[in-house]
């Protein structure tokens, strides 16, 4: 777990609305994803990749398509990491 990456990954307001919509519906195809939102499909692109890199997303392949949906022991791992931080 690479903790800038993942926060670099969630400072952009679009990538946290990829997240949000891959909790929504589990899995999506990239063009699933693109057609929700306003941007290129080189731009959605774009922030997968950092979104992977990150580790926040996995993708598999079926066929002829991708799909990617959330890495949720990357989020428990960072949340963790977070909580020391709480004041009991």
């Amino acid at each position: 777990m690479s903790l800038p990456n993942i926060f670099k990954a969630l400072s952009d307001s679009v990538r946290r609305d990829i997240l949000l919509k891959l909790k929504q519906k589990r899995k999506m195809s990239a063009g699933e994803i693109a057609a929700e939102f306003e941007l290129s499909n080189a731009t959605i692109s774009y922030h997968l990749s950092i979104l992977k890199n990150a580790d926040l997303i996995f993708e598999t392949r079926y066929q002829k398509y991708i799909y990617y949906e959330i890495n949720t022991s990357v989020f428990e791992g960072a949340v963790m990491w977070l909580m020391q931080f709480r004041e009991d």
